[in-house]
C-alpha cells in the first residue's frame, strides 16, 4: 500500500456518495412528479398521463419547449419511409424537438394514411420513438365534414346532424371508435399506454372550419366537445389523452372563453397565433392573448400553451431571437409549437441554408428554450 492509497479510497467514497445523492434526487424528482395530485378531466386518466400532465406544468418553471408539426415525418426534400431518425430541426440545430405534433385527419375514414400522407402505422412509430426519448406528443384532428364528405374547410353545417339525436349521430360515434382504436393501440415497449396531448376542433374562433364560427352556435360547440369527451371516455375506454382547448388569435378578449367546454372538460389551455403580417402586429397578438392566457389558466391552475404558431417561409432573419423569443420567453408558457414543413413554400421551421437557419441556432442555445435534451432532465 502507498501513502495516496487512503486518500485515493477516500476519494472514490466521496463519489459514490455524491452519484447515490444525484441518483436519488432523480428518482426523488420521478416520485414527486408521480405523487402530485393531478386533476384530470379524464377521471379515470392513467398514472402515466397523470405524470405527462405534472411534467407540462413543470417545463413552464425552467422554459418553454420547442415543438414542431411532424418533425419525424417528413421535411424538405425528404420523407421518412421508416427507416430514417431525422428532423429538419435537427439539421440545422443538432437537437431534436421536444413536443412533436401529429395529425389524425383520416383516421375517422379508415384510411391507412392521413390528410398530409403520413402512414398512420408509421406515425404510431414515431410517436412511440418520440415518447421513449421523453419527448411530448400532441395530436391535432381536422376530420372530414361529415355532412358534405368534404374536407374540415368545407363549411356546410354539420354540427348539430352528429350530435346526440342528430341523423349522423351513429355515423360520428363509428368515426370516434376508429380515432379510441389508434389511441387505445399507442404502447410503450412496456405494454403501457403511451399518453398524448389531444387537441380536437382547434380555431372555432374563426369561420374556416366547419365546427367554426358561424357554422355553429357556441353552445353547439360546447355539446360537441362534451359528447366527444364522454364518448372516449366512457364507451370506448380511451384514458391516456390530455384534452387540449385552443382557439386562434383574438379578435376580442371575450372570444376566448365563447365556446369553452368547461373545467372539467379541459386539461390544458392553448391559443394559435400565427404571423400574417408584420412583426408588430404579431408582437402585439403575442403580448395580448398569451397574457390573457395567462391570467385564465393562472385562475383556472391549468397549464398553458402556444399551441399552433409560426411565420411561413420564415424571411426575416432574426425572426427567432428578435421576433418570438423576446415577447414569449417569460410568458409562463410550457411550450411553442410551429406548423409543418410542408413543400418549399409552405414550411414554418427552417432548414439547412435557409434565411433564418444561423439565428435558429442562437435561439436553440438560450437556456430558457427547451429542446429534446433538455426536457429528458424534466422528471
Amino acid at each position: 500500500m502507498d501513502e495516496y492509497t487512503p486518500m485515493r479510497k477516500n476519494i472514490t467514497y466521496w463519489i459514490k456518495i455524491i452519484l447515490l445523492l444525484v441518483l436519488l434526487q432523480s428518482c426523488k424528482s420521478t416520485t414527486t412528479l408521480m405523487k402530485q395530485e393531478a386533476t384530470l378531466a379524464d377521471k379515470m386518466g392513467s398514472r402515466q398521463t397523470e405524470y405527462l400532465y405534472n411534467r407540462i406544468k413543470e417545463i413552464a418553471k425552467v422554459g418553454y419547449a420547442f415543438g414542431h408539426q411532424d418533425a419525424t415525418a417528413y421535411g424538405m426534400g425528404w420523407k421518412n419511409d421508416g427507416s430514417i431518425k431525422r428532423s429538419d430541426v435537427h439539421d440545422v440545430s443538432g437537437a431534436y424537438p421536444a413536443v412533436y405534433g401529429f395529425e389524425l385527419g383520416h383516421i375517422e375514414l379508415g384510411h391507412s394514411i392521413n390528410l398530409d400522407t403520413v402512414d398512420f402505422k408509421l406515425m404510431q412509430k414515431l410517436i412511440q420513438r418520440a415518447h421513449k426519448m421523453r419527448g411530448i406528443v400532441t395530436l391535432s384532428w381536422h376530420p372530414d365534414n361529415p355532412v358534405s364528405k368534404k374536407s374540415a374547410w368545407d363549411t356546410t353545417a354539420a354540427v348539430t346532424e352528429i350530435l346526440k339525436g342528430g341523423n349522423l349521430h351513429n355515423e360520428y360515434k363509428e368515426w370516434l371508435s376508429k380515432l379510441a382504436n389508434f389511441m387505445n393501440e399507442l404502447k410503450d415497449e412496456s405494454g403501457n399506454s403511451i399518453p398524448v396531448v389531444f387537441r380536437p376542433f382547434h380555431e372555432m374562433n374563426g369561420d374556416w372550419f366547419w365546427w367554426g364560427k358561424g357554422n355553429c352556435s357556441p353552445e353547439e360547440y360546447i355539446s360537441l366537445w362534451r359528447e366527444t369527451f364522454d364518448i372516449l371516455t366512457k364507451e370506448y375506454s380511451v384514458h391516456n389523452m390530455l384534452y387540449a382547448y385552443s382557439p386562434n388569435t383574438l379578435e376580442k378578449k371575450e372570444d376566448y372563453l365563447k365556446y369553452y367546454p368547461g373545467d372539467l372538460y379541459v386539461d390544458i389551455l392553448g391559443i394559435d397565433i400565427y404571423q400574417h403580417g408584420s412583426s408588430e402586429e404579431f408582437i402585439e397578438a403575442l403580448k395580448n392573448d398569451i397574457g390573457l392566457l395567462q391570467k385564465i389558466a393562472t385562475d383556472k391552475n391549468k397549464p398553458y400553451v402556444l399551441s399552433e404558431a409560426g411565420l411561413n417561409e420564415i424571411p426575416i432573419a432574426n425572426w427567432w431571437t428578435e421576433v418570438l423569443d423576446r415577447h414569449i420567453a417569460k410568458s409562463g408558457i410550457s411550450w411553442a409549437l410551429f406548423w409543418r414543413n410542408a413543400w418549399p413554400n409552405h414550411y414554418f421551421a427552417p432548414y439547412p441554408g435557409q434565411a433564418s437557419a444561423s439565428d435558429f441556432i442562437l435561439y436553440k442555445n438560450l437556456s430558457h428554450v427547451l429542446f429534446l435534451n433538455d426536457v429528458k432532465k424534466i422528471r
